[in-house]
């Protein structure tokens, strides 16, 4: 039976719809546009009746927030249509629901199938229709769907038909192969071509198959073996002197590191001149811990480190990613597989991927649709996608997004720049690495294999047109952040990373590339590749791209144990290769070889290329400097990005030492990230690491040599200012250029500023050890500026992590700066000096000038600034660092005080912060909005103190929690350290239902675990993705099975056990109704409930809440009125209830805490109250206080955190729990 549901949120509750009518009138330009709905479809097979009805009214609705019909009725709509997900594309809302139906029935998952329907409203003509239409649909993702009802959700696929063999390839001409090259879309010029038929005529004798040639395609790609880095520069020329003598360095240190004889007869490359810094430095004797290994997954140095008072020796690893063509043509599944993939590469390292960065590029997203070029995404819509899909996946694996960042030039029109960087770490006892042996098993495990990604690696090396959003669909891939959760958390476990030999992880190339560098020989059985679906031929298994899996290399005799392992982690793990003895890549399809390839052809990286390079002189004048506070305030430049950061979670991890905005007022930008590294639950340490960028690309598109060289400074300036050593720094840089073809201006360019970077790495003594190369920027005629990000990075102590915002009025600030490369670094010793010593307050890296970084340092606390004596100060400064001292120093330039007056007093200028503040956060609020309406309404201060709280019976010492994971949980870690800290004992449980069969043991042994235990706790997370369209419904799936629902109302109602839900926890508890009600019910529309922050996007800060009640024995150690600083980062936490029943609460002391202001107040402002909740409610608990919900991260708490926010941290909530039972 197939059933059809439409799902439609209520008036007043649909900011997705609000959000579009906006758009649609103001950026379209419809003013005929008067009203449009938006409604979920959802098709379902494979389930009865009555497990429908059921799943109408919890898994697909909430009948607080939502109107469900099985028709759609719109009589006078002027429009209807609706968008579906292309075929093989993966669909998390449809995924996500099968899953909680069969975790309602405890059967097999039905066949789900979703849709959008937009209705429109007004007058509106044909061309106005289709505008919407082009607005909501990118080909690339999704195409229009049918509304009507099919027959069936069963696809019947054809059986793919052998692969076929290019019959007469090794006689075709010169125009043969290039006919070939055009009709199959191959990224190989001729040349390679050529080479390709040489080898399978001369070598191997035979005509190649399509996948060999796909395959060698893909392998030789400018993606997978840097082919434009690797071309030989055979004539080099240098109008700029600058560039010329950097060059005949160059030439002289490539003797110093090959010698004489070597160094003539190697090739000149763009990678020679990227890697020789490492070389010579290394050679030096400079880079004492660089760690290096025949594996290369990411950038890695070992750091001594101490945990619990030991020694350890610990491998802090970093990498950093573009996705800039996939995120081009589908911003959002783009720019979530660039966090994705940049996560996979230190995690197939063994390490645990704890922070990350995000540096894009975007022409200015202000402008109107009309200055879209054809072929494009307008730049507003690509940019919020792009940072919705970055977000969202990060968000949802668990990972600290410890800084935020967008520049804007006209060049990325061209092409978007999306640029991630992540910091991973583990013990180096945890890292096996062994080269593989003659009948080794290569097991994959994660996610399952379809169309997505396929000709990703390609695709990327292309040139592109107009026509590209329609013809790149298959290129793009999906990701699935809950599975890649999974992958992180086995991972950890060194009892299962001692057993990988090596590990190679799911990007470019799929199978062909991530098992095939494994090893040198293989056999590879292309039949054992799971799919996500039938259909697939032996090319497609060879070369998809799909994403979150993962292939490892293992002993014979350890592969049970590994497998288990992974089956505990709700993971498919199984073998697909074995390692030969003869040195060739074979695969093997339905019993037939469709791939036999030698390693030594494959590692040619076909023909040789050569170019000639010709480096222009600095070309145009330099950027034109803003003249007043107010034009530098308003620059786009200089604007704020608060709007566009917060929707990044910042705090999970509990090991963040800064928050992206800082002060009191959360206002001051931090220019680096630093954390600790990821110890397990129950360890501690204060050994972090600290992480810097930077690039200007107004500069360097006027000279690549010297832009380049400003990069690596600025990084290396910032991360000196954030209290990091950059003589222990280490970098990892990212080029971005134009297509170069064979035109040597061009060439020029990546040259010119390799060079720059290469002086720097050796003026400064910090080697780049890794980087990224992305060489497709063009479009049309329009190129990307020449860019090129310097990532730095050192380890820090917690205690040494400086932050930018002005501390206290009536403190001189001087400026750190020097001439030429050893004056800079004379400055930043002197500034480490004092900043060691205790009298640095506060620093900041001038960027735009002095008074972008004064007037940044004084927004956080609202600390002014006042000069003595005339400065340039609007002009950038190499390497330059302001700070605020506690005392006056010499041999350095003092430039003022701060003070008590909220204004930035220059002499000839004078400006409040308020205005200030108000110009600078203007600019980009219409795309990044930080503001909501209806901020004034009062709210009332509740306080209710208990006079009589619940005990238990039976006292316990050191009382179990059980902590469930679920597919999307990512706070456990976190939550159970703080029970650990607090004397607790936590059993993690993770649920499994990869089929029936699991999620009937899963409810059987939850179902007795919590037996045995005195506490549960909902972590919090994005169970099932926060699908469908609504946060929990997996988790309260998995709590109405009869086993679960019977043992946590015993818990609760016969054991006086505790229940704790934070965020997605809480947000369970509410629609299980176990807050406020204290028992799991069918909830109805008077219930109440948490829906979607009313500013249509995530939050993620700190915020201050108020003990409203401590009746609760999770608040036994507060007092009403006490105020708590908490982190929260939810999309949903909203909290929404009629009057009756708050002022209901209210009396019985359920309301628990409230978002209050700087002064304690409750309010309605979105600046404090990040969900507009009702009555700035932030958490409640049951009739008698033992069930606990509130959204705030109470469990992200520990000593040196978040150091540039003030506040008292530690609500001690789980301390108060653990007392309840002593």
């Amino acid at each position: 039976m197939l059933y059809r549901v439409f799902v439609e949120k209520k008036p007043g509750l649909d900011p997705e719809s609000a959000k579009l009518l906006a758009d649609c009138r103001t950026f379209l330009g419809l003013a005929g546009l008067e009203r449009l709905r938006v409604l979920n479809r959802y098709d379902l097979e494979g389930l009865d009746e009555s497990l429908f009805q059921r799943v109408k009214g919890t898994v697909l609705s909430e009948p607080q927030l939502d109107t469900v019909t099985e028709a759609l009725s719109a009589p006078d709509a002027a429009a209807i249509f609706a968008v579906e997900p292309l075929p093989g594309q993966f669909d998390q809302r449809a995924d996500s629901a099968a899953q909680c139906v069969q975790l309602l029935s405890q059967g097999e998952r039905p066949t789900v199938r979703t849709a959008k329907v937009y209705v429109l409203y007004g007058t509106l003509t044909a061309e106005d229709v289709a505008a919407v239409k082009g607005y909501v649909i990118n080909p690339v993702e999704s195409r229009e769907a049918s509304l009507e009802l099919p027959e069936t959700l069963r696809q019947e696929t054809a059986v793919p038909a052998d692969v076929a063999v290019l019959t007469g390839f090794t006689a075709l001409d010169a125009a043969g192969l290039t006919a070939l090259g055009e009709r199959m879309g191959l990224a190989m010029d001729g040349d390679d071509l050529a080479f390709l038929q040489t080898w399978f005529r001369d070598t191997e004798r035979r005509d190649p198959t399509v996948t060999e040639l796909r395959v060698v395609d893909t392998y030789w790609s400018d993606h997978c073996r840097h082919t434009t880095f690797s071309t030989h520069l055979d004539r080099v020329t240098a109008e700029d002197p600058a560039v010329q003598a950097a060059y005949d360095r160059y030439l002289a240190l490539r003797q110093e590191v090959y010698g004489e004889e070597k160094a003539a007869r190697r090739p000149q490359t763009l990678m020679d001149i990227a890697t020789l810094g490492t070389k010579v430095l290394k050679k030096r004797g400079q880079l004492p811990e660089l760690d290096e290994s025949e594996e290369i997954n990411a950038c890695s140095i070992h750091v001594p480190t101490k945990v619990d008072g030991e020694e350890q020796d610990w491998l802090l690893m970093f990498k950093n990613e573009t996705h800039n063509h996939p995120t081009e043509i589908e911003p959002f599944g783009g720019a979530a597989t660039c966090i994705g993939g940049c996560i996979r590469d230190p995690l197939s390292g063994r390490a645990y991927v704890h922070q990350a960065m995000r540096v894009t590029g975007c022409g200015d997203p202000r402008k109107p649709l009309s200055e879209t070029l054809s072929g494009k995404l307008p730049q507003r819509k690509l940019c919020q996608t792009a940072a919705a899909g970055y977000s969202s996946y990060g968000n949802q694996i668990g990972l600290a997004t410890g800084h935020v960042a967008e520049v804007y030039h006209e060049g990325y029109v061209a092409k978007h720049l999306e640029c991630g960087a992540v910091v991973a770490a583990a013990p180096a006892g945890n890292v096996r690495r062994e080269r593989p042996a003659p009948g080794d098993v290569v097991v994959l495990l994660g996610g399952r294999t379809g169309r997505d990604g396929i000709g990703g690696a390609t695709g990327s090396s292309k040139r592109h047109d107009a026509k590209s959003l329609q013809t790149m669909a298959s290129e793009v891939q999906k990701g699935n952040a809950p599975e890649e959760r999974k992958l992180q958390r086995l991972f950890r476990d060194g009892n299962v990373t001692r057993l990988i030999k090596r590990c190679n992880d799911f990007g470019a190339g799929g199978v062909s590339v991530a098992i095939g560098e494994l090893a040198d020989g293989l056999a590879i059985d292309l039949d054992a590749v799971r799919k996500k679906y039938d259909g697939l031929d032996g090319t497609e298994l060879a070369i998809s791209e799909s994403q979150e899996r993962m292939a490892v290399v293992l002993a014979p005799e350890d592969e049970a144990a590994f497998l288990a392992a992974a089956q505990r982690e709700n993971l498919e793990a199984y073998r697909v290769a074995v390692v030969t003895e003869e040195p060739r890549m074979v695969m093997r399809w339905r019993g037939k070889t469709i791939v036999d390839l030698s390693r030594a052809f494959l590692d040619t990286n076909g023909a040789a290329k050569h170019a000639a390079v010709s480096a222009g002189a600095p070309a145009g004048e330099t950027p034109k400097a803003p003249a007043t506070l107010r034009e530098m305030a308003g620059s786009l430049e200089s604007a704020s990005r608060r709007g566009l950061t917060e929707r990044f979670d910042a705090s999970i991890g509990a090991g963040s030492l800064l928050m992206p905005y800082g002060g009191k007022h959360q206002r001051t930008p931090a220019q680096a990230m630093a954390a600790l590294l990821p110890v397990l639950p129950g360890q501690h340490t204060d050994q972090g690491s600290v992480m810097a960028w930077g690039f200007d690309p107004r500069r360097m598109e006027r000279d690549p040599y010297r832009g380049a060289w400003e990069s690596v400074c600025l990084s290396l300036a910032k991360l000196t200012a954030a209290g990091g050593d950059y003589r222990k720094a280490y970098l990892t840089l990212q080029e971005f250029f134009e297509k170069l073809g064979r035109e040597p201006r061009r060439w020029g360019k990546p040259f010119a500023a390799l060079l720059g970077a290469l002086d720097a790495q050796l003026d400064f003594g910090c080697a780049a050890i890794g980087g990224k190369d992305s060489m497709s920027g063009s479009f049309l005629d329009r190129d990307v500026p020449p860019t090129l990000l310097s990532f730095a990075i050192a380890p820090v102590l917690a205690g040494e992590v400086l932050s930018p915002e002005f501390k206290a009025p009536g403190h001189p600030v001087y400026l750190f700066t020097g001439e030429g490369p050893e004056g800079i670094r004379a400055a930043w010793e002197r500034f480490l000096t004092l900043a060691r010593a205790g009298k640095v307050k506060a620093a900041w890296a001038v960027e735009q000038g002095m008074a972008e970084g004064l007037m940044q340092m004084a927004f956080g606390n609202r600390i002014g600034f006042r000069a003595e004596g005339e400065r340039d100060w609007y002009v950038p400064m190499s390497g330059a660092i302001l700070a605020e001292l506690t005392e006056e120093t010499e041999d350095t330039v003092r430039l003022g005080v701060t003070t008590a007056e909220e204004a930035i007093d220059l002499g000839r200028e004078h400006a409040s912060l308020t205005d200030l503040l108000a110009w600078n956060e203007a600019v980009l609020e219409d795309v990044y909005p930080t503001k909501t309406d209806g901020e004034k309404r009062p709210v009332q201060l509740i306080s209710f103190t208990a006079e009589n709280r619940a005990a238990p019976a039976l006292r316990t010492a050191g009382p179990k929690a059980l902590i469930p994971v679920f597919p999307g949980t990512n706070c456990e870690y976190d939550t159970a350290r703080a029970l650990r800290e607090a004397g607790a004992e936590a059993e993690i449980f993770v649920l499994r239902n990869l089929t029936a069969e699991d999620v009937q043991r899963s409810v059987e042994g939850f179902a007795a675990a919590l037996r045995s235990a005195q506490m549960l706790i909902l972590p919090g997370g994005f169970s099932g993705g926060d699908e469908p369209d609504g946060s929990a419904k997996l988790i309260t799936s998995f709590f109405r099975a009869a086993k679960v629902k019977d043992q946590v109302m015993d818990l609760l109602q016969n054991r006086d056990g505790l229940m704790l839900g934070i965020c997605n926890g809480f947000q369970a508890l509410i629609k299980l109704g176990l807050v406020p009600y204290g028992e799991i019910i069918d909830t109805d529309e008077n219930c109440p409930t948490l829906t979607f922050n009313t500013i249509g996007r995530h939050q993620s800060r700190l915020v201050r809440t108020r003990v409203a009640s401590n009746k609760s024995p999770w608040l036994m150690n507060t007092k009403p009125g006490e105020i708590y600083t908490v982190p929260i980062s939810h999309g949903e936490g909203r909290f929404l209830a009629s009057q009756e029943l708050v002022e209901q609460l209210a009396k019985n002391g359920q309301i628990a805490t409230q978002y209050v202001d700087l002064a304690g107040q409750p309010t309605a402002d979105v600046r404090c109250n990040p969900n507009n909740s009702v009555w700035a409610i932030e958490g409640i608990t049951s009739p008698d206080g033992r069930v606990f919900g509130k959204m705030g991260h109470s469990e992200r708490t520990g000593a040196g955190l978040y150091r540039n926010v003030p506040g008292d941290y530690d609500m001690k909530l789980f301390r108060s729990a653990v007392e309840y039972f002593a």
